[in-house]
């Protein structure tokens, strides 16, 4: 039939003409024509968490947009499959200063022709695996179905070459790390390597929505991403050879992967930074957001059940003093730091907050 593979684009503008005026005006009542209830309920949810929010520290959405691309679609005959990626940038405002918050979400939709029109029938928030089981030495971590926050099984570990960072603006300082003879950084030689928390932020900016090409990218790449941006400020390397001990990455021996959980898995890094040490990676742990600097880390455990499932790091405040942070899996730059915009946030979520210390 004649326009069949575009005609339901036009029930794609309504939906994502629907979510965006919902998030400018934080009024679910935008939401009542998308026909999937359960996706309906979701966004409904994070609408009026917002709202709340936004009520109750006089924050303003000044203006709202989303930028959609369909990365791929397949169409039969009467319905259509699509997956998209959704940038939502949104200019927010408090105290008469704004900031500019930006994140990027991807969606499954499905459309089914009615007669001669097609309409919206499901919308599945993406990355959407299951559960998987993992090995215990990998610290039974899990991420989520939605976007990736929890309960996503840790893929395969990152191959991360530090000597790309000198190509960025990173300063490298005496006895930050050693290089061996195959290029890979090797733990802490050092005292007195300053925090450059500028830089990590340089980093965590530079790289939010684009992945580095110098490392792997993976699917849960929250912790590896914020790993980087600690690397990126100088935080040197604790090279142990033992994956469940250490902060480092090497590389690969043979066809072998060697890299500590503490870079890569989001309770890994948590329980890394929670411990005390006199040198190397080390973090002091805060009760409030307002105690934390630019290039600390927070972390989410949504269950609050000890479950560490996300990380992200500070980049930016508040005129009121509020971290704004950034992340993957979903890309996120100067996302408010309590996350209640999330699929993944539950009224159960418990925050971890630690101010990494100016000097290794």
């Amino acid at each position: 039939m004649p326009g069949e593979n575009t005609e339901w684009k036009q029930a794609l503008f309504e939906y994502v003409n629907a979510i965006n005026e919902a998030a400018l005006s934080t009024d679910s009542r935008k939401l009542r024509d998308i026909p999937d209830r359960e996706h309906r309920v979701r966004l409904n949810e994070r609408v009026l968490l917002a709202a709340r929010r936004e009520a109750r520290w006089a924050i303003r959405t000044a203006r709202s947009e989303m930028r959609v691309r369909i990365e791929r679609y397949q169409a039969t005959r009467g319905e259509v499959a699509a997956d998209l990626s959704i940038h939502l940038v949104r200019l927010m405002e408090q105290r008469n200063q704004v900031w500019s918050e930006e994140r990027v979400e991807r969606e499954r939709l499905r459309f089914i022709r009615a007669g001669r029109v097609w309409r919206l029938e499901t919308v599945r928030p993406l990355p959407g695996e299951r559960p998987g089981e993992l090995a215990a030495e990998e610290l039974d971590e899990v991420h989520d179905p939605w976007d990736g926050e929890k309960r996503t099984p840790v893929p395969s570990a990152p191959f991360m070459n530090p000597n790309a960072l000198y190509g960025f603006k990173s300063k490298v300082y005496a006895g930050a790390y050693a290089l061996g003879d195959d290029g890979w950084g090797y733990g802490a030689v050092g005292r007195g390597v300053p925090y450059l928390r500028e830089e990590a932020v340089a980093y965590a900016e530079r790289w939010w929505n684009e992945p580095n090409p110098a490392y792997e990218n993976f699917e849960v790449n929250c912790t590896n991403y914020v790993s980087q941006c600690l690397f990126a400020g100088g935080a040197p390397m604790n090279y142990t050879g033992r994956r469940s001990s250490g902060w480092w990455y090497k590389g690969y021996s043979g066809k072998e992967e060697w890299w500590s959980f503490s870079w890569a898995v989001a309770a890994g890094l948590q329980q890394y930074l929670a411990t005390p040490r006199a040198s190397g990676l080390r973090a002091e742990a805060v009760y409030e957001p307002q105690q934390l600097k630019l290039g600390d880390v927070i972390c989410y455990d949504w269950e609050g059940n000890g479950r560490v499932g996300h990380n992200t790091i500070v980049t930016a405040f508040t005129p009121d003093g509020m971290p704004l942070v950034n992340a993957n899996t979903v890309s996120s730059r100067h996302r408010y730091w309590d996350y209640k915009d999330s699929y993944a946030w539950t009224d159960k979520t418990r925050y971890y907050f630690y101010h990494i210390a100016d000097e290794f």
